[in-house]
């Protein structure tokens, strides 16, 4: 077992997250972990572009574990797409999903993810960004993945992993696990960090 995962499987794992995305990729990379979610109001500061944003909204999230204990690591996490100078999020109906798939058919776009890594005395956050590019998506394309899959739990209103990201990705530029909504690599040396420097002798 690498010495990582045999560190942080002493330490009790917390996954934000209601995503089934997140918590599969968790998974996959091999730790243990429980998942526990508290709601927050996902607003933020109008000035904020970009990372700002998902940045923001990661320690936002993390901010409501304040009472942890000392053996424990929350990872929260916040994914937009920017797009023509604005973030989008998740859509709240038929007509916006209809709305971000066609400002992003043919378009290239940028998917940001960050996450922070909260202990009960530090947040850490990282984030990665990921250019992706569409074909030109029809009406017909467009109607039959959003009645299909509802994409309302996603930002941009798709999930690279399904039908329209099969069909409809022309070039993906970074990582793919980061438009999943978990960047892999920069997450996997955050919790490095974290651990060497909070729990070195666990």
């Amino acid at each position: 077992m690498l010495p990582l995962i045999e560190k942080a499987n002493k330490i009790d794992l917390i996954l934000a997250s209601g995503s089934p995305r997140r918590k599969e990729i968790l998974q996959q990379l091999g730790f243990k972990f429980q998942v526990e979610t508290r709601p927050i109001d996902e607003v933020y500061p109008e000035h904020l572009n970009k990372t700002e944003i998902s940045d923001f909204l990661a320690e936002q999230k993390a901010k409501a574990f304040e009472d942890i204990p000392s053996n424990t690591i929350v990872i929260t996490g916040d994914t937009i797409v920017w797009h023509e100078n604005k973030a989008l999020g998740k859509p709240t109906d038929y007509r916006e999903a209809v709305e971000m798939l066609e400002s992003l058919s043919g378009q290239t776009h940028e998917v940001i993810s960050s996450l922070s890594l909260k202990t009960k005395k530090t947040i850490t956050t990282v984030h990665e960004t990921t250019q992706v590019s569409f074909k030109k998506l029809d009406e017909l394309e467009i109607s039959h993945y959003i009645n299909t899959y509802l994409p309302y739990d996603k930002a941009g209103a798709y999930g690279i992993q399904e039908w329209i990201g099969q069909i409809g990705i022309t070039k993906i530029e970074g990582s793919f696990y980061n438009v999943m909504g978990f960047p892999t690599r920069v997450f996997y040396e955050a919790l490095k960090e974290v651990i060497n420097q909070s729990f070195i002798s666990k």
